[in-house]
């Protein structure tokens, strides 16, 4: 057998489906400026273009911590996963 060390590549898994969404939404929502450059609806004397923006830096924040919750989750159940399958391996020698 050979000694070179194996090469995993990353798994697309639902889980990760939705980091992507969470991390790529904002950046969807901001690029596309037709959809909030206008002044109206005011909010509290503030025009739409301003507070819109403001709003996405909440909901932003909000997905990428949710993001990286659900990042340390699958890590962490990735890694318990791994060590099963070392043990059972290791059981079967």
């Amino acid at each position: 057998m050979s000694d070179a060390p194996e090469v995993r590549r990353g798994v697309v898994t639902p889980v990760r489906v939705v980091i992507g969404l969470c991390l790529v939404a904002p950046f969807v929502a901001m690029l596309w400026v037709g959809s909030y450059a206008k002044t109206d609806p005011t909010f509290i004397g503030i025009p739409f273009f301003y507070w819109y923006q403001m709003v996405w830096v909440l909901i932003s924040t909000t997905l990428t911590m949710i993001a990286y919750r659900l990042w340390q989750r699958d890590q962490r159940a990735r890694a318990s996963h791994e060590a099963g399958a070392a043990e059972k391996g290791g059981a079967a020698r």
